[in-house]
């Protein structure tokens, strides 16, 4: 694969930006034997191995991927929006080259596996593999999503059987379940959910009379978020990542 290309799939600007990039010196390729010194191209036709590949851009370090899999912390006050209304964007948070991956059609740049309220954190996935954010979107493939609720009034074990039970949300006669539901203290419930309606969290602890006050996405499938993973940061997805989310 021509260098060129693989900066333009990676989402470094149009193959003429990438193309200049490399000419002008500024792309660095790690060698396969990490004791050897970086490799300076300036031919932007330098045909390399994609796969595996790791480069520096203008002094930044770059793994190739094929497909882009990530995992961000969501802070509060943000929206998972490329058009936001009110407050700033959760893509703002990305490197420019993640937001400029170029994919089919009219999207570009990686997208957010559902979305958390402006007000709701934690964890959030996003990629540009269309396949896969159907999948994990799916309600066929009930995917459980653990929230950390903090509530307004005190928890009793009444309401934490309504949610196991069921109930009617407003707009759907079918009840809605808790998949598991465990009040942790008398304020704060962990609440398991395999399926995403608008509001769900919220709405579901409005229909057993109380209020959602605080609300933190805390793990997606088998993955968790991780605990040095700051509000605000994102990290690459390992293999193992991905399989732990699949279950």
């Amino acid at each position: 694969m021509q260098l060129q290309d693989i900066l333009y799939s990676q989402g470094f600007g149009t193959r003429r930006v990438c193309a200049g990039l490399i000419q002008q010196g500024f792309v660095q390729v790690y060698p396969s034997n990490e004791a050897l010194a970086l490799v300076q191209y300036t031919q932007s036709a330098t045909e390399l191995v994609a796969y595996g590949l790791r480069f520096k851009v203008q002094g930044v370090d770059w793994p190739y991927h094929e497909k882009a899999y990530l995992m961000l912390h969501k802070p509060a006050g943000t929206e998972c929006s490329q058009k936001p209304s009110t407050y700033p964007s959760i893509y703002t948070l990305l490197p420019s080259p993640l937001r400029l991956r170029p994919q089919k059609g009219a999207v570009q740049g990686v997208q957010a596996v559902g979305r958390l309220d402006q007000d709701t954190t934690g964890l959030l996935l996003l990629t540009d593999d269309g396949k896969f954010i159907h999948r994990m979107s799916s309600p066929r493939h009930h995917v459980p999503k653990v929230y950390e609720v903090t509530v307004k009034h005190p928890l009793d074990t009444q309401q934490v059987q309504k949610l196991l039970d069921g109930v009617v949300l407003d707009d759907d006669p079918k009840p809605v379940r808790a998949a598991a539901c465990e009040a942790v203290s008398h304020h704060h419930l962990r609440l398991t959910l395999t399926e995403g309606k608008y509001h769900q969290v919220k709405r579901m602890l409005a229909a057993v009379s109380n209020r959602v006050e605080g609300l933190h996405r805390s793990q997606i499938g088998g993955l968790k978020l991780p605990p040095d993973l700051a509000p605000g940061q994102w990290r690459w997805l390992s293999e193992a990542d991905l399989a732990s989310i699949a279950g």
